[in-house]
């Protein structure tokens, strides 16, 4: 990959002679592949000279995408700048983090209100797609996109790209998890961990760098990182290079130098292989592949594009803060995002409400002897989740006990004090992490099409017919399933013209699995969703009839509309083999038959 860099102060932009070699334009990175993939992420203040130079190298039918990691200004300050937007016939891709309520696009358009601009986001002449992301991956043309949830009083996302066997990182901006590890001279473990594991051989990690250990503790909470912190994370992940970005706006050029020669020093002492340098504005970098086999990364299966459907985000949080001031500002972050709040100050009460309301996050406090949340987070994982060990606890504390956090089970800290805004994050964070575990289905390109297709065959809301019945009892006595179904899917719902083994005559679209196998138009078998990112928390799995196993084979018609399934359900966990699959296909080409029977009555 060839990237540039076109803004890398942090904060505000700060131009002037001062900061002439190292630039004052606030953060902005073009990145370009091998097969010619445009690639923008944030958009400072440096996009202005990044669109000018594409505008003169294409005046029309430019192509391209733009990462945004967060909304705050000095990350998006450029678009109202950027020529390109404003261009007919050019297309662009704007992708950045999905909050509980506001879109991507109304937050952007906050900055071009009549009050602060006079051009607004719809003056754009661009042909604009906004793309709402969580935690996930996505493909942009040849580039393998990860996302992850950054450290920041606002809602950022870290972007993972790889393509042509080289892997870039972009995090930018983000706090050390834990204050011990900030100085760069602690043990990576906990949520810096997992942070770590993002970047895992990166070929290049272009890392928040605003402050230094000695700097940063008069600045926790602020969102950023110490440069001695980025190049632990940088050892411990096998990154190759790094580059330090989000330059203080306070510091020159000189004190940069003094800076990376001091870091140098010390790399060189401990004979560390890593290969840091200080970015510039206009300083080009080229990628290229370090290792053979492509990177190690693990492959995340959860979609970053997954809509976040509004019944299941508003489950509830469980506060056990004793605290009134804490206890406040914690439920003005909660509430902030439209969230139900219980409260719990002792196990008991711990016990009945999570059981109750099943709550997405669990805040606790630890201040011995007023309360022990540590006490109550062990019993917490002891005694009442044995089934849904991914609920996030945090645990409140005015400083981390790391080892014991482990030992009890506590996912994450929030340490006092902390402004309102940075609460609201973390629990924006959470929630987003846990809600994404239901995915509701895509729709199909031939959406439209498909539907006349199924209401051509003339079966909607038909009354049971015995040839139909006489399939889903074979399947469920054949692969020994509790529930067979013979399901078409609707506009808005799915319908079962043949139902074994439940009373229901149709559910709601967005909860259905048999719309997965119509976007997909293939077999999809689930071994246990309970494991699957895209169905544990599905309210069919949550609640009855409490799906462990799914297999669904596509019902596509001679026109090759996909209209439904014949789906086998189980309430335990379980796996087909490959004649199975083959058995269920066997089934499947039999409904089709009766369906396609029934239209050449209709057409008769």
């Amino acid at each position: 990959m060839r990237v540039q860099f076109w803004g890398t102060r942090g904060s505000i932009a700060k131009p002037g002679p001062s900061t002439a070699r190292y630039g004052g334009n606030t953060s902005c990175i073009e990145i370009r592949t091998a097969r010619g993939t445009l690639v923008l992420v944030d958009c400072g203040t440096g996009a202005h000279a990044l669109g000018q130079k594409l505008i003169s190298a294409s005046p029309t039918g430019l192509r391209g995408h733009i990462l945004i990691s967060h909304t705050h200004w000095d990350h998006i300050q450029g678009i109202p700048f950027f020529t390109p937007l404003f261009v007919s016939g050019n297309e662009w891709e704007i992708y950045g983090p999905k909050g509980l309520g506001q879109s991507l696009r109304e937050a952007l358009a906050g900055q071009m209100q009549y009050t602060y601009f006079p051009v607004t986001l719809d003056q754009f002449g661009a042909t604009i797609h906004y793309h709402d992301l969580v935690e996930g991956q996505f493909e942009i043309d040849d580039i393998k996109v990860s996302t992850h949830y950054l450290n920041h009083p606002a809602l950022t996302l870290g972007y993972r790209m790889e393509a042509d066997g080289v892997t870039v990182v972009y995090c930018c901006d983000h706090e050390p998890h834990s204050p011990i590890v900030a100085t760069g001279r602690a043990e990576i473990t906990g949520q810096d961990q997992r942070y770590a594991a993002f970047t895992d051989d990166a070929d290049l990690l272009i890392h928040d760098a605003q402050y230094t250990a000695e700097e940063y503790p008069a600045k926790v909470g602020w969102g950023h990182s110490p440069i001695e912190y980025a190049v632990k994370i940088g050892q411990h992940a096998g990154v190759k290079r790094i580059a330090l970005t989000h330059h203080d706006p306070l510091r020159d050029d000189e004190a940069i130098d003094r800076i990376l020669e001091t870091i140098k020093a010390s790399l060189q002492e401990t004979e560390s292989p890593l290969e840091i340098f200080a970015a510039a504005e206009g300083q080009i970098v080229e990628v290229e592949s370090s290792v053979s086999e492509g990177s190690a990364h693990p492959t995340e299966e959860f979609p970053a594009e997954t809509r976040i459907e509004d019944a299941f985000v508003r489950r509830s949080v469980l506060l056990g803060i004793v605290d009134h001031k804490i206890s406040a500002t914690l439920s003005e972050a909660v509430r902030a995002e439209g969230i139900p709040i219980s409260f719990a100050a002792d196990v008991e009460t711990a016990r009945t409400l999570i059981l109750k309301d099943k709550p997405s996050l669990v805040m606790l406090e630890h201040d011995i002897p007023r309360i022990d949340g540590m006490e109550i987070c062990r019993a917490i994982r002891r005694d009442l989740i044995t089934d849904d060990a991914e609920l996030p606890i945090i645990v409140v504390a005015a400083r981390q006990d790391l080892r014991a956090g482990v030992a009890a089970g506590v996912t994450d800290w929030l340490i006092t004090p902390f402004t309102s805004s940075y609460a609201r994050t973390k629990v924006r964070a959470w929630i987003l992490r846990t809600a994404c575990h239901w995915m509701r289905a895509s729709l199909p390109e031939d959406e439209e099409r498909r539907l006349a297709s199924l209401r051509d065959l003339g079966i909607l809301d038909t009354q049971p017919e015995e040839r139909f019945d006489r399939i889903t009892r074979v399947a469920a006595a054949l692969f020994d399933v509790p529930i067979a179904l013979v399901s078409l899917v609707d506009r808005d719902r799915q319908w079962f013209k043949s139902c074994y083994g439940i009373g229901a005559k149709e559910t709601s679209r967005e909860a259905s699995f048999c719309a997965h196998v119509v976007y997909s138009r293939e077999t999809m078998l689930v071994s246990d969703t309970l494991q699957d990112p895209r169905f544990s928390d599905n309210p069919f799995v949550i609640n009855e009839p409490r799906i462990r196993f799914y297999a669904g084979s596509p019902l596509i018609l001679a026109d090759r509309s996909c209209v439904g399934t014949l789906c086998l359900v189980d309430t335990r966990p379980r796996s087909l083999e490959g004649t199975d699959v083959g058995l269920l296909q066997d089934l499947r080409d039999l409904v089709v038959q009766e369906m396609c029977q029934m239209r050449s009555i209709l057409s008769a």
